[in-house]
């Protein structure tokens, strides 16, 4: 026999599991190469029957130029070489009622019609296996009388039979199901339609064969256990007379330089994974809180709907708070160089393997266009991801700011560095982005855009906010409409995904009106959303305006944001296209650059003014409410730098006052009632006060203190002033009301002593002016031996009152004074009528 007749004898057997039209396109392929076609069988693995959904069981039908080639290929020449291999549908009554009501349900209660599909066993396996756990579940809890682990029940359920809706369903120990099978094949060449041949019983392992139809074979037979050669072709009637020519020492050689190979091969495999595993228990990504130092840059707020440049503090997009305020993400020092930190809302990591491989990938990644993923910090309560901090702020942030002004030449170069970026992400082993959006692309301070918050989707897995909030639907704006649809979308995304959002980020530079604008009256982001994910025809997308772009530009917007995703070009596509449209601004590179220095120029300029502004306008206030705290001149000194030292006063006059009774009133109303009640009254005394030579010490609850002659000396003026700002304080107190007993009236007690004191600043935080001597503690004293609604003073007062001559005094008689004995003390009654 020669080698010929062996090759016709023989017959080569292919299992092919693909999709149906790959296989189809395959078999055209076989049909029109030079191949013995009558010696190949091709066994489709084909579960569900995709395949076999034509209306005559044609597989090769689909009604272009490849119809007739298919049905050659198909057929071969007649001999049949194509066999389908599919599950069997169950053929026991119970499953026929099950897919019945099956139907009945989908479409009464969803509207869906299911068609009559091998895929209905899914639905009856899943039937069959809840009612299989049941059954376990009920006989372990019988026999434990507690509620069991699941290890337990789930093991009840291996090894067993079970006769469900699908029929007898049958686990092995391992819990793997036996299934049945069907082989199809042509058995009349008249009608060229596949029917079932034989049939795969798992339960009894049988194989069946269908009555009246018999497998057809190219040749009339099956192909043998062995082929004719052998597997290996060790058959010596098979070798031709070139191979007996190899002499034994290229054999050597062959096998030596094989050995080498393998071994060598096998080396370097060995040495990476050792060199991997080393990596994955360094943790060089590892970062300790304690490294990090917390940097205010974070606490920056500005007034206004658009943001700067310069003070951008955030790589993720800010937060914006009404519309008027945005508050920045944290960013921090990290071995001298400031990063942007991103919390996750992760109370525990466990280290997984495929967590490690996520981290190792992410320091490996390394583009200009990709922030650089510095590490992680894995310790509760501070776990976050560190990554390179861009100051210029992010895209959208840019595109908002009406102070900026872009001209085509800086767009395409920010389209361009977003395009970069996306090209290497792809074709890197993190494979797409998943959440590209214009505020995840951000600036440098050389102003290279870069992207950011890829990869680690198992470390940031994020909370997301209820279904009706207006940031929900917000942040779901630049996502695909097929990944909207799924109801568990890949955390990653997808490549395709990728492309669509960078659709509706070149509509976003392309016309700077916000994500997604479309004309007319605007929608929310829900309804934009919801629009999106209905899908109706015209698809709802955002507005392309040829007047402000070109028309290949709005035509490459459209290519993106395609309903199907097939129809989006890739990046590398991408940027060829924008190459070309490009191609005219990159002409006179000097004048644009020249240009764009002094837009930024400019920019600046106004920047600088307006920050300028708004820092004295914040000092003014700062020095307003410290002049209000501190003495004007005990608040210069401390401005400057200087130490406050204490300083003697001669002569002053001290006021004190306080509330007879106040503290039953205290007892009987509530504590916003008393906030209130004193809030009003030191407002009505603050601004009487205004009108004399005094200044305010300090109250403590319904304590008021006042002095005059210091901190400004005034001569012999103290004494006037305090005696006329008491008299005008009690008559206040004769009209004043109380908010929650307006039938009720306040009794002020005042006591009035002049004399000596010190008074300097006491304390570094919360500084307070005070007064120290004996004369404070008189003071005090002359207002709690008082009266109510009477002005008690001393004696050194009532001379010199008296002194000036303008005020009406009547003598009380001698008191006793605790730690000072009796003292004379008088009852200021008021002004004489000259005054």
């Amino acid at each position: 026999m020669d080698r010929g007749d062996i090759l016709q004898n023989a017959l080569q057997v292919m299992f092919v599991c693909c999709s149906p039209d790959v296989f189809r396109k395959l078999m055209v392929h076989f049909r029109r190469a030079d191949l013995p076609h009558e010696q190949y069988v091709f066994f489709f693995i084909d579960v569900f029957g995709e395949s076999l959904k034509s209306e005559r069981r044609l597989p090769w039908a689909r009604g272009d130029a490849d119809d007739a080639a298919a049905k050659e290929a198909f057929q071969c020449r007649l001999r049949q070489s194509v066999k389908i291999l599919t599950y069997r549908e169950p053929q026991n009554a119970e499953y026929k009622d099950f897919v019945d009501n099956l139907k009945m349900d989908a479409k009464s209660m969803f509207n869906y019609t299911v068609d009559d599909s091998l895929m209905n066993i899914i639905a009856g396996g899943f039937y069959d296996g809840l009612m299989l756990y049941t059954h376990a579940l009920n006989e372990t809890m019988s026999m434990s009388g507690e509620r069991p682990p699941g290890r337990v029940v789930t093991q009840r359920m291996w090894n067993r039979t079970f006769h469900g809706v699908t029929g007898t369903l049958q686990l092995d120990e391992n819990g793997d199901r036996e299934t049945d099978f069907a082989l199809w094949d042509m058995i009349d060449t008249a009608n060229s339609a596949f029917q079932m041949v034989l049939h795969y019983n798992s339960l009894e392992e049988q194989l069946t064969a269908i009555p009246g139809r018999l497998l057809r074979w190219p040749g009339g037979a099956p192909p043998p256990d062995i082929p004719v050669c052998g597997f290996k072709n060790e058959n010596p009637a098979c070798h031709t007379s070139e191979l007996e020519t190899i002499t034994i020492h290229q054999m050597v050689s062959m096998v030596v330089f094989f050995i080498l190979t393998m071994t060598l091969t096998v080396a370097i495999f060995i040495f990476r994974r050792i060199k991997l595993e080393k990596e994955l228990v360094a943790q060089l990504w590892r970062i300790s809180w304690d490294d990090i130092h917390m940097s205010n840059l974070d606490k920056v707020l500005r007034s206004g709907s658009r943001i700067t440049l310069s003070l951008r503090g955030s790589n993720y997009g800010s937060l914006m708070t009404d519309g008027h305020v945005q508050v920045f993400a944290k960013t921090g020092y990290y071995k001298g160089n400031i990063v942007a930190i991103k919390y996750t809302n992760r109370k525990r990591i466990e280290l997984t393997r495929e967590l490690l491989f996520e981290l190792k990938h992410m320091r490996d990644v390394q583009n200009e266009h990709l922030t650089r993923f510095i590490g992680a910090c894995i310790y509760p309560p501070n776990t976050c991801i560190i990554t390179e901090y861009c100051p210029r702020g992010s895209l959208q942030d840019i595109l908002e700011n009406d102070s900026i002004t872009l001209d085509w030449m800086f767009k395409y170069s920010l389209i361009n560095d977003i395009v970069k970026g996306m090209v290497f992400l792809h074709n890197s082993v993190l494979v797409s982005h998943g959440k590209l959006k214009s505020s995840n692309c951000v600036v440098d301070k050389r102003f290279v855009l870069k992207i950011t918050d890829y990869g680690l989707s198992s470390l940031q897995t994020e909370s997301q906010p209820a279904k009706d909030a207006h940031s929900y639907y917000a942040q779901r704006l630049w996502m695909a409409p097929e990944l909207l649809r799924a109801e568990a979308p890949p955390p990653q995304g997808t490549q395709k995904g990728d492309v669509y959002s960078f659709g509706i980020i070149l509509q976003e530079v392309a016309l700077r009106r916000g994500v997604f604008y479309l004309d007319g009256d605007p929608l929310s982001p829900k309804e934009v959303v919801d629009r999106v994910v209905l899908g109706e025809w015209p698809c709802l997308r955002p507005t392309v305006d040829p007047r402000a772009h070109s028309p290949e530009l709005g035509q490459l917007m459209q290519r993106c944001w395609a309903e199907e995703p097939t129809e989006r070009p890739e990046f590398n596509h991408i940027r060829m296209l924008l190459r070309k449209q490009n191609k005219e601004s990159r002409t006179n590179i000097l004048d644009n650059l020249l240009s764009r220095m002094e837009q930024y120029a400019n920019n600046l300029e106004e920047l600088v003014e307006e920050r300028t502004q708004a820092y004295h306008e914040e000092k003014r206030k700062a020095e307003t409410l410290l002049y209000q705290i501190l003495p004007h001149s005990v608040a210069e000194q401390l401005k400057r730098g200087e130490t406050v030292q204490a300083e003697a006063f001669d002569s002053v006059t001290i006021y004190f006052s306080d509330i007879v009774g106040f503290t039953a009133i205290s007892a009987e109303s509530t504590p916003m009632e008393v906030v209130t009640l004193l809030n009003d009254l030191y407002t009505c005394f603050d601004a009487i006060i205004d009108n004399f030579d005094v200044y305010k010490v300090e109250t403590i609850g319904d304590a008021y203190m006042v002095v005059s002659g210091l901190p400004v000396r005034n001569g012999k003026l103290h004494g006037p002033e305090v005696a006329r700002m008491a008299l005008a304080l009690l008559d206040a107190v004769a009209t004043f009301r109380i908010r929650h007993r307006p039938d009720e009236q306040l009794k002020l007690r005042i006591g009035i002593h002049s004399g000596p004191v010190c008074a300097g600043v006491v304390g570094l935080k919360m500084p307070r002016y005070c007064l120290f001597g004996d004369t404070v503690n008189t003071s005090s004293r002359m207002e709690s031996t008082g009266e109510a609604l009477k002005i008690h003073v001393s004696s050194t007062t009532h001379d010199v009152l008296q002194e000036s001559g303008h005020f009406r005094l009547e003598l009380r008689g001698d008191v006793h004074v605790k730690g000072k004995g009796q003292m004379t003390t008088y009852w200021l009654l008021g002004e004489s009528d000259s005054q």
